[in-house]
């Protein structure tokens, strides 16, 4: 193996090694992460959630044992796949050693660290824009086709794991429209690999409208509920922290677009970066959205520093340089990860209090970053319903209804009797009922602030209604869960669940 393959792959190992050592045995999974292990269970080419890759790779992770350690697995090595195409674009640039070396910290110690610890779409979204940036530098030093449609192909899984790609594309049309690189749209091969990626999502394109684009009414719900509290201004204040000590790598990279000769057949990059910023910035996006646009960055002020400091004093810049993501990652280890225990946190809050981490989706201040309480209480939960429905004469036959999708998520996964599954009227789980399932009691799972309250009209219909128990966890998202078991179905129980989703789905 070469010098440089050795320190790539010390890099690589540095990555999965901080992967698992910056969040604490004492927390569960998040939220999400159950939303989506529990998809293997329903492939589908479309979700409400979701595109549908995600299942797929939660079908690999189901057959490698379901653990915990292959649901971390597979966002680290995406996270790693990340600096490996930032590694190769560097090269393809004539990047030296330390070039690489610079990139390749800048990568490590940055938000990808916080973003790949959870089992979501958004690791491998930032993979695809990356990919798909560094296929087109390689088109534009070789000129050959074949990088075309290596970007039809990475656009097309990037589509087909989050939809946030899309943005990519229209930052990057008005970009190249401006560029002396306009002339690849009137190309032959640019329409066959447009071809080629409409047909490859053209499943999950048949699959939102067959099921009335759900997409879009995902959309709406979040711009009401959580984009609604989205502030433009703290949205352009985030983009300097995801990669904070690589800020002057990713400053240098602007100026070398813009003034260095070098670099001038990919001075359309530039404007890619304000165009898509710009994008972003209009429609009120999360912040962490616009991640995937950095990394590639990241790549050319590397190569443009490696070079302009390689030389007498200025190597001593440069390894300042290179140790400064270092430095800068220290202290933000304290307080960006899961890696402290909750009760420690609340104890010492100003440090999380000061970088905003308390403020939640609702735009409120709270004791844990919403995220850490997203992963508490989870397992806990599973247990008590697991042995409430064990107890139950005909467990099989006993319908386990949460309010939402963390909870049925939690329990399916951790629960021990495979007679028993967890269903909500929430999320994608409003697909996932059984309509031949025969229903004789029911175990309702409800939150504290619970809102639905039409559901208590159930409460009369059963022979027996009581609290089996309640799951208390102050520093939980959902401090109070209450267990309710209604025994003895007075009324046809299917029936009511069809004409409950038939009208939240009409709505």
């Amino acid at each position: 193996m070469s010098k440089k393959g050795v320190v790539l792959l010390g890099f690589i190992l540095a990555k999965f090694v901080l992967q698992y050592t910056l969040i604490s045995p004492e927390y569960d999974l998040q939220r999400d992460e159950y939303l989506h292990l529990d998809q293997a269970n329903h492939l589908a080419w479309g979700y409400i959630s979701v595109p549908p890759v995600t299942s797929w790779i939660s079908v690999l992770i189901a057959y490698l044992g379901n653990s915990v350690f292959w649901v971390k697995f597979f966002p680290a090595l995406f996270g790693a796949l990340t600096m490996v195409v930032v590694w190769k674009a560097i090269e393809s640039l004539n990047g030296n050693l330390a070039a690489l070396i610079l990139g390749a910290n800048c990568l490590l110690f940055s938000a990808l660290l916080r973003l790949n610890i959870l089992y979501q779409p958004n690791s491998l979204d930032v993979l695809s824009w990356t990919s798909f940036y560094f296929v087109i530098i390689r088109y534009i030093q070789t000129n050959k086709p074949k990088w075309l449609y290596a970007a039809a192909l990475i656009f097309a899984i990037g589509f087909l794991n989050k939809y946030n790609i899309i943005f990519l594309l229209l930052g990057l049309f008005p970009a190249v429209l401006i560029s002396e690189h306009r002339k690849v749209l009137l190309q032959k091969h640019f329409f066959f690999a447009i071809i080629l990626a409409f047909l490859l999502i053209l499943p999950n394109l048949i699959w939102q409208l067959t099921n009335d684009f759900p997409v879009i009414r995902h959309l709406r719900q979040l711009a009401d509920t959580q984009l609604i509290h989205v502030n433009r201004w703290d949205f352009l204040k985030s983009q300097l922290f995801f990669f904070v000590g690589a800020l002057f790598v990713i400053l240098a990279a602007l100026y070398a677009l813009l003034f260095n000769p070098v670099f001038r057949k990919y001075r359309f990059f530039f404007f890619v970066l304000v165009f898509t910023l710009a994008v972003f910035t209009y429609f009120k996006a999360k912040d962490y959205y616009a991640i995937g646009l950095y990394p590639i960055y990241i790549a050319f002020g590397a190569v443009y520093l490696g070079n302009l400091l390689r030389e007498g004093w200025k190597k001593y810049l440069l390894a300042t340089a290179i140790m400064l993501p270092v430095l800068v990652f220290i202290p933000l280890s304290r307080v960006f990860f899961p890696n402290r225990s909750p009760q420690y946190i609340v104890q010492n809050a100003a440090p999380y209090q000061k970088f905003g981490l308390l403020r939640w989706e609702d735009g409120k201040d709270h004791a844990l970053p919403q995220d850490f309480a997203d992963m508490l209480g989870w397992k806990s939960l599973a247990e008590k319903v697991d042995s409430i429905a064990t107890s139950l004469p005909h467990p099989e036959q006993t319908l386990i209804l949460c309010d939402n999708y963390g909870q049925a998520g939690a329990i399916n996964y951790y629960k021990k009797n495979d007679q028993i599954r967890a269903n909500s009227f929430n999320a994608d789980y409003i697909n996932w009922f059984d309509p031949d399932m025969k229903i004789t009691d029911v175990i309702l799972v409800k939150e504290m602030d619970d809102e639905d309250k039409e559901r208590t009209k159930e409460i009369p219909l059963f022979e027996k209604v009581y609290l089996a128990d309640k799951r208390i966890d102050p520093l939980a998202r959902e401090k109070e869960i209450s267990i309710y078991v209604l025994r003895g179905a007075k009324i046809d129980v299917q029936k009511r669940i069809q004409e409950e989703i038939h009208e939240k789905k009409k709505h």
